[in-house]
C-alpha cells in the first residue's frame, strides 16, 4: 500500500515539474487598413492619321484614270471590199454630161460624185488602158503593138496582196480571148498586152473572162476584189449611140449597184477611156480629150462635183492607196492627184 502512495506521489511530482506542451495562442494581428488608390489620369494618346492629307483648294487633284486612246487616222481612201471599173469609149465630156440619152450616167453622176475634170491620157484607145492598170503607156503608140509589155501591173500587185481580179469581156467567144471578133478586140483588154498573162495560159484563163460569168459571180457571192468590165464594140459607144450605151448601163452597170451589200463598201468607177479632143492636164506632153468619171458608192459625198483635175494615173494611184499597194510608174508622181476629196466626211 505504501509503495502504491510512494509511486503515486512520485509521478504527480514528475507531472508538475515537467513543461506544459499546450501552444499559447498568438495574438491577433493588428489589421491595417487597404490604403487609397489615387486615380492618375493618362495621358490622350496621340493618333497618327495615315490618310493622305486632302489636296489644298487651289490645287485640285491629279487626274488617275487613263486617257482614252487616240482615235485612228482616217483613210485618204476607203480600204474597200471590191473595186470595180465600166470603161465606155470615144466620148467627150460635155457630150455624156446633161444628155438626155444618158438618163441613167446622169441620174448616178448626180447621186453620187462626179469628177468634172477628168482627163485621158492619150490617142488612141490602148495607151489609156494600159496606164489604168499599168501606169505608164510603154511607149504604145498604136492599138496593135508588135509584142506584150513585160512590166507589173496592178493583177501582180493584187495577187501579192493576197486579193483577186478579173477583167469580164463582152463578146469575146472564150476566156482569154486573144483574137479580134465582130464585136470583142483586145485593143479594149490590156490585160492580154502583158506578158506575165498572156504568157500563162492558166493565169489568162482564170481571170480574162467573158461578160456571162458576172452573173455566175454574184448569184455565187463570188466577185473578185478588183473587177474591169468592158462593153462590146456596139454598147461601148465606139459603134452605136450613147442611147445604146446608157441601156446596157441600165443592165450590168445596174446589177452591182442592186447587188445587196455591195455599194455598202464597194466602188463601181464608171468612165470612158479616151474623148475626140485633145484637152489635157496634170504635166501630160500629150492629151487624150476630157471625159466623164463617175463614183458610185455609199462612201463617196452624194451629190458631189469634185473639179479636181485627174487622169487615168490617179484612178491607179486610188486604187493603190485604197489597198496599200506599191504605186506603178507615172501613178507615183505628185502631178497625178489622189482621187480623195469625194471620201471626205
Amino acid at each position: 500500500m505504501d509503495r502504491m502512495v510512494l509511486r503515486l506521489a512520485l509521478c504527480l511530482l514528475l507531472c508538475a515539474c515537467a513543461p506544459s506542451t499546450r501552444s499559447t495562442p498568438s495574438p491577433s494581428p493588428t489589421l491595417r487598413p487597404y490604403p487609397t488608390l489615387t486615380t492618375v489620369p493618362l495621358p490622350s494618346p496621340t493618333v497618327t492619321s495615315t490618310l493622305t492629307p486632302a489636296p489644298s483648294p487651289t490645287q485640285p487633284p491629279t487626274p488617275t484614270s487613263t486617257p482614252s486612246p487616240s482615235p485612228t487616222p482616217r483613210r485618204a481612201v476607203p480600204n474597200f471590199d471590191h473595186i470595180f471599173i465600166i470603161a465606155f469609149e470615144n466620148k467627150e465630156y460635155d457630150l455624156v454630161i446633161g444628155n438626155s440619152d444618158m438618163p441613167v450616167l446622169n441620174r448616178l453622176a448626180k447621186q453620187y460624185t462626179l469628177l468634172s475634170q477628168y482627163y485621158a491620157i492619150m490617142h488612141p484607145s490602148l495607151p489609156n488602158y494600159m496606164a489604168m492598170i499599168g501606169g505608164d503607156t510603154f511607149g504604145f503608140t498604136t492599138n496593135y503593138p508588135d509584142q506584150p509589155v513585160d512590166a507589173p501591173s496592178l493583177p501582180d500587185l493584187l495577187e501579192a496582196s493576197g486579193r483577186t481580179w478579173k477583167t469580164y469581156q463582152e463578146s469575146m467567144p472564150a476566156p482569154c480571148g486573144l483574137q479580134d471578133t465582130l464585136l470583142y478586140v483586145q485593143k479594149h483588154n490590156p490585160f492580154v498586152y502583158f506578158a506575165s498573162i498572156r504568157n500563162n495560159p492558166a493565169r489568162c484563163k482564170a481571170g480574162v473572162v467573158p461578160l456571162g460569168e458576172l452573173d455566175r459571180d454574184l448569184q455565187k457571192n463570188t466577185l473578185p476584189h478588183f473587177g474591169f468590165i468592158m462593153p462590146n464594140l456596139c454598147n461601148s459607144s465606139h459603134d452605136c449611140e450613147l442611147s445604146v450605151s446608157d441601156q446596157w448601163l441600165a443592165v450590168w452597170g445596174m446589177k452591182l449597184v442592186n447587188a445587196p451589200g455591195f455599194l455598202q463598201n464597194s466602188l463601181l468607177f464608171i468612165t470612158w477611156e479616151e474623148g475626140t479632143g485633145e484637152h489635157t492636164c496634170c504635166g501630160l506632153k500629150t492629151g487624150g480629150g476630157r471625159v466623164a468619171a463617175v463614183l458610185v458608192s455609199a462612201l463617196v459625198r452624194k451629190g458631189f462635183n469634185d473639179k479636181t483635175p485627174y487622169t487615168h494615173y490617179s484612178l491607179l494611184r486610188t486604187i493603190s492607196t485604197a489597198w496599200d499597194l506599191p504605186l506603178l510608174a507615172n501613178a507615183a508622181k505628185q502631178e497625178h492627184a489622189l482621187i480623195e476629196i469625194p471620201f471626205r466626211p
